[in-house]
């Protein structure tokens, strides 16, 4: 006779057949999705696999967790069918929308910075991929090469032609690596570099690239295992994010205005301006303290362009040599203030390097003034200050402010300098830890279900609720990068913890439109983000949302509580996802489960069917 625990042992077994039957069944759906696209042609393995496994659990059985199987079909509920939106939003930016922008004031940039639509003006429909659109290259070749239909705006080939940005050629852009600065290549302008910023040993392993235009200096710094956080505004200069993106380059619709950066202080080992035609000496010297808030102690400031050279480059700039003379002085004066150490200038690229603590500082007369705000990463919708960014408290001449740098991919896993200094209330060294644990096996449980989560299918990832970094640390591999959102209205902010481990990401407050192009991310993870969200903002608004910058066929993880994907799950259904759910590793009794959703390939029609 079978004892108590033994019957507990065939449920389990029982659970976890069916779990792998799933997990067969949903790559299957996958690699006939990759095989639709392109990416994936000629698997006559998966087909032969597929004829031996037992399907039909996707087809006529919804999987039942521990939870009533009706309940999980989202059943009881009318379902609500979200229309396509009209043609003219395929490259909708909800909160950079260039109509919107043009009654805000040009002044400093205001215009471009975030202006997000009311409530009454939010699109309650389906953002339409364009018609041809075409899953992108995998990685390495997409650095290269884009599928012309997915972004077909031809405007900077000409525009950039003689400085080797873009070429179009038949129905592909290639991107040959060039750059305003670098037109023989980013290549030979990162090795530069390099001969003064320690790129190759991984101390130097995050950067942030202002005015990044198509995002090359971001594209080839992959080589190094450093990892860009390129921005541009939408401008004139239609969809260079989007092609960044498309290349699978880390990037954000976003600008140096008159609010702070997203990002935490300390953020960057390094940051970089090539022609990014910030007036770094304006508004008091105020973008350049803000650089000098997200860049870490000890970290350097690359400036290529003018008005490095100017002698000798005034008259081909075709600008006066005193305007250009004025506009370095001032910087000179800033980067001197702000203490940071003049470490190179050869040709039309300077480097500076800021100070690792602020003794070297003290003797410095300087007229600036120190911020007096307690938190220098409250920074959500936070005005820009023309003030300095106080150094952390150190003990000695020789110590770095905020902790000694650690190499890459040591950092990774290493304990950061703001958990073991106690510098975050509730977040102890053991939480970090077994955060780290924790997240190794859900990620584990994830290659289970889909085994492609790591192969290269996926290359941009979003997580929208990140915590410590823990999927992003987890799923490291140079066929992927992870954009680590920390929502605005966590318990914890822990985004200076994600940079200090060598990962990248940003503030946001998913009440709100993400600033990106639609179509460009292939991944996205939601752990408890309806959860942290229920009573501020509709879910309706959210899952649009995560539809809007999802591509076609992209792939979607949530993890919540059963109700909460109960929800999901009915909702989704009608914005032409395919779901499954299944239950937590550690088995059914476990209140919080997984649901895995797919988008399916469609693209633009006839305007006739379309609603807003």
């Amino acid at each position: 006779m079978a004892t108590k625990g033994n019957s507990g042992d065939l449920k389990s077994r029982g659970s976890l057949s069916i779990f792998i039957v799933i997990g067969l069944c949903f790559i299957f759906y996958l690699l006939g999705a990759w095989q639709r696209s392109g990416f994936g042609k000629g698997d006559s393995i998966a087909f032969e696999i597929t004829k031996q496994t037992d399907c039909s659990v996707l087809n006529n059985l919804d999987y039942q967790t521990s939870s009533d199987a009706s309940m999980v079909d989202g059943s009881g509920s009318e379902l609500k069918e979200f229309k396509p939106c009209p043609n003219k939003y395929i490259d909708y930016t909800p909160c950079h929308d260039q109509a919107r922008a043009m009654t805000f004031p040009r002044e400093n940039m205001i215009y471009r910075e975030r202006h997000c639509p009311s409530e009454q003006e939010k699109l309650h429909c389906l953002i339409p991929a364009p018609k041809g659109y075409a899953t992108p290259f995998p990685w390495p070749k997409s650095r290269e090469y884009v599928p012309y239909a997915n972004a077909p705006y031809k405007s900077l080939t000409v525009e950039k032609a003689v400085q080797n940005w873009i070429q179009y050629e038949g129905n592909v852009f290639r991107f040959p690596g060039g750059g305003t600065q670098f037109p023989g290549g980013a290549d030979a302008y990162i090795n530069q570099l390099a001969s003064v910023i320690p790129m190759d040993n991984g101390m130097v392993r995050t950067a942030l690239d202002t005015g990044c235009g198509v995002a090359s200096w971001g594209a080839y710094l992959f080589k190094k295992n450093v990892i860009a956080m390129s921005f541009a505004p939408r401008d004139s200069h239609e969809a260079q994010v989007q092609f960044a993106l498309e290349r699978g380059v880390p990037a954000i619709v976003g600008v140096l205005g008159t609010v702070k950066l997203p990002y935490p202080s300390r953020a960057f080992d390094m940051a970089h301006c090539s022609r990014c035609l910030i007036s770094w000496g304006a508004n008091d010297g105020m973008y350049m303290m803000e650089v000098d808030r997200v860049l870490r102690p000890g970290g350097y400031w690359v400036l290529s362009g003018p008005p490095i050279n100017w002698r000798n480059n005034y008259q081909s700039w075709q600008r006066p040599k005193e305007e250009l003379e004025e506009e370095q002085k001032k910087i000179e004066e800033i980067a001197k203030a702000l203490c940071w150490e003049k470490k190179h200038e050869m040709g039309e690229i300077a480097i500076w390097q800021k100070r690792k603590n602020y003794d070297f500082c003290r003797e410095q007369n300087t007229q600036l003034t120190m911020c007096q705000s307690t938190n220098p990463d409250d920074v959500w919708y936070k005005k820009m200050e023309a003030c300095v960014t106080p150094y952390p408290e150190t003990n000695g001449p020789d110590e770095v402010a905020g902790g000694a740098w650690q190499s890459f991919p040591e950092r990774l896993n290493a304990v950061p300098f703001r958990i073991s200094s106690g510098s975050i209330p509730g977040v102890s060294v053991e939480a970090f830890l077994e955060d780290n644990r924790m997240w190794k096996k859900h990620v584990n449980a994830y290659k289970r279900i889909t085994k492609i989560v790591d192969s290269g299918r996926y290359r941009n990832i979003l997580d929208m609720n990140a915590g410590m970094g823990g999927f992003a640390a987890a799923l490291e591999s140079p066929k992927l990068w992870v954009m680590n959102v920390m929502p605005t209205i966590a318990e914890k902010d822990t985004l200076g913890v994600i940079y200090e481990r060598g990962l990248i990401g940003i503030y946001h407050d998913w009440c709100e439109a993400f600033s990106t192009y639609p179509r460009t991310y292939d991944l996205i993870h939601a752990n408890g983000v309806f959860s942290l969200y229920r009573d501020k903002c509709s879910m309706e608004d959210i899952l649009l949302e995560m539809d809007r910058i999802l591509r076609p066929e992209g792939a979607v993880i949530f993890r919540d509580r059963v109700d909460v994907l109960i929800k999901v799950k009915g909702m989704v259904r009608g914005m032409r996802w395919n779901t499954k759910m299944v239950d937590h590793e550690d088995g059914p009794l476990v209140s919080e489960k997984v649901l895995f959703a797919v988008k399916q390939y469609w693209v633009a029609e006839d305007d006739k069917t379309t609603s807003s």
